[in-house]
């Protein structure tokens, strides 16, 4: 018998296999076709490959089941087929390999750096199953790749020791900073996965050797556990319509060296690697010995540390916002009435309206003014550009919306790295409306992120941390909002939504717009217990038409049939004469329950909510300007 994979491992170095999704793309099978099928359809190809990479030099080989997993495997149509896939790639691995070459059950990342859709439980049951089929066929060790963050790596090796002791390897897809998605430098998260069970930790994919090199250099060593290392060939390019990996067999050689002096005891490679690049790694190793392991006590770790925000030119620490010295709407709401007012960018470059409603809408004393993100999914000019002009020419706090519909994770991160360089440090997270029911029904709807992704990330950049893990040298100070829609049958499962956006990170919430006193008191009583201020939302309606179109045809607004009846035919300055009217007497009742309002501006006539505005100030004795009339 092979001695244990450990064993081996302690003393001596071993060489992996190379890709085998590229070599078989390279090979002539198309992208988009399941690969690890061919376990099933093609067995010979699978068995040719492994066999490449043995006479190579290769002594350890994975199975061809990286993404062999319920998830993965319902693309095809062959979720059923999880455990026959799984078993015929071990099969025919071993079948190659002989008594004398060590198989280990290859394990993929099911989210491969994305947020899915899927629970932690379904997770769970994934790597269950799969891992539950290879270690059947009795495996030498199985090999967990391509994970992106601890969190789900945890999860994998959790399905390993669950069922045996087999050795397994944990490898981490990083860039050159060096942490996980998740926000967990490499050793931090080599510490937890050592102690958890995971007998080799190291790197695959993601970069080529360069780059798994500067992050094991971080990894001030030796450690008490055996690395590898399977990079890829560099990064991908596209010539002549095909994929191509640029880095050499020679040029892998001669890296085989200095990932041995760094502490790996086991090279392979990832995407766009040959058996010309093992031949060449095997070649570079033949005689090398790898320095000992350090004592098992000794595995380094590592605090995360964030810089201290630095203060700038203009006076006001970088992170903190232009309002760093004023309190922020969360701590004025709990001290008095307080009022945002939402004031539509324009759809057309003619600002002059809406920087006279801005200008009106402070006079008035509104707290912050806040700006949609194209809603309805209509474009309009960008709410981070008048925001900043709101800033500087008016004085108000610009609140912004954030949509997840328009922007990708990358997208996101820039925005919110705009808005804080612009001081703005107030936002509002929302979904957002499918474009399709916008002015460019064409366009896409985004959507990398949840309502409660988008929150619990943007709250991540406070601790400075961005979305990928990196440090971001200095923190963001975010006072970030949800939104929250109570015109539902069922205000307790709404609230309970609610809850879980809170849990996401929520310091404050903003309501749809509310028609009825009663619902405002039910809505009063039924978020009762939770900790954070709400702002109630009332719009003044500008017509009889506006009520029936907001009523019938606009998600998330219900009007009530007596304000209906009341503004039925209404049209012009009486329409808008008895909007204000009726919001007046909705004010009376939020007022009673709440301290946070939230005034939207119907059609840009900020003439209605400045009056509202006032109406606030009046009725809470706290006159801060003249009042305003239509």
């Amino acid at each position: 018998m092979k001695p244990d994979l450990r064993t081996v491992l302690n003393r001596e170095l071993i060489v992996g296999d190379g890709a085998m999704g590229t070599y078989l793309y390279q090979l002539g099978f198309p992208v988009n076709t399941s690969y690890e099928e061919l376990n099933m359809t093609s067995p010979d190809v699978i068995a040719d490959v492994h066999s490449q990479y043995l006479n190579a030099g290769a002594r350890l080989l994975e199975t061809n089941t990286f993404s062999a997993n319920d998830y993965k495997l319902a693309r095809f149509g062959l979720e059923s087929r999880v455990e026959e896939i799984n078993r015929a790639g071990v099969r025919i691995a071993r079948a190659a390999a002989g008594p004398e070459h060590y198989v280990v059950g290859a394990v993929g990342s099911i989210c491969g750096g994305k947020r899915l859709n899927i629970s932690k439980l379904e997770l769970a049951r994934n790597y269950d199953q799969q891992i539950d089929a290879l270690l059947s066929e009795g495996v030498d060790g199985i090999l967990c790749e391509t994970f992106y963050s601890l969190d789900e790596m945890r999860i994998a090796l959790h399905g390993v020791r669950k069922y045996s002791d087999i050795p397994v390897i944990c490898q981490f897809a990083v860039d050159q900073v060096g942490r996980t998605q998740d926000g967990f430098l490499v050793a931090e998260a080599f510490s937890v996965l050592r102690d958890e069970g995971a007998d080799i930790l190291g790197f695959n994919c993601h970069s080529g050797p360069q780059g798994i090199m500067s992050v094991m250099e971080q990894l001030k060593g030796p450690l008490s556990v055996p690395l590898s290392v399977y990079p890829n060939a560099g990064l991908a390019d596209y010539v002549d319509g095909h994929y191509v990996y640029g880095a050499t067999p020679e040029y892998f050689g001669e890296c085989a060296a200095s990932f041995v002096d760094l502490g790996t005891r086991l090279i392979g490679g990832c995407c766009g690697t040959t058996p010309d690049h093992i031949a060449a790694i095997s070649k570079a190793l033949s005689g090398l010995q790898p320095p000992p392991l350090a004592p098992r006590e000794v595995l380094l770790k590592e605090s995360i540390h964030v810089a201290e925000p630095e203060p700038t030119v203009d006076g006001r620490e970088r992170g903190n916002g232009r309002y760093a010295s004023k309190p922020n709407i969360v701590e004025t709401v709990k001290e008095r009435h307080t009022v945002i007012v939402e004031l539509d960018p324009p759809r057309d470059l003619d600002i002059t309206r809406f920087m006279q409603g801005a200008h009106a809408l402070k006079k008035a004393g509104a707290d912050a003014l806040t700006l949609a993100d194209n809603s309805l999914a209509v474009t309009r000019m960008s709410n981070m550009a008048l925001g900043h002009l709101v800033s500087i020419e008016t004085g108000l706090r610009p609140l912004i919306h954030i949509a997840c519909r328009d922007r990708n994770l990358i997208g996101t991160q820039s925005h919110m790295m705009g808005f804080d360089a612009l001081g703005i440090d107030h936002v509002l997270a929302v979904t957002g409306d499918p474009a399709r029911f916008g002015d460019l029904p064409g366009a896409s709807s985004v959507y990398d992120m949840t309502s409660f992704e988008i929150i619990r990330m943007i709250k991540q950049l406070n601790d400075g941390v961005a979305f990928s893990g990196k440090p971001l040298k200095q923190k963001a100070n975010f006072v970030v909002g949800a939104a929250f829609n109570p015109n539902v049958k069922h205000l307790g499962k709404a609230v309970q939504r609610l809850e879980k956006k809170i849990a996401s990170g929520a310091d404050y919430i903003m309501t749809q717009p509310v028609y009825d006193r009663e619902l405002i008191a039910a809505i009063a009583e039924e978020t009762r217990h939770l900790e954070v201020p709400i702002f109630i939302g009332i719009m003044p309606l500008a017509s009889g038409r506006n009520a029936e179109y907001l009523h019938n045809e606009v998600p998330g607004i219900q009007l009530s049939d007596e304000v209906r009846a009341r503004m039925s035919g209404l049209e012009g300055p009486e329409g808008r004469a008895m909007g204000v009217s009726i919001a007046k007497e909705l004010l009376d009742t939020a007022m009673e329950h709440f301290n946070g309002i939230y005034l939207m501006t119907p059609f840009m006539f900020y003439e209605m909510t400045a009056e509202l505005t006032s109406y606030v100030w009046q009725k809470s004795g706290r006159v801060q300007a003249p009042l305003f009339r239509l």
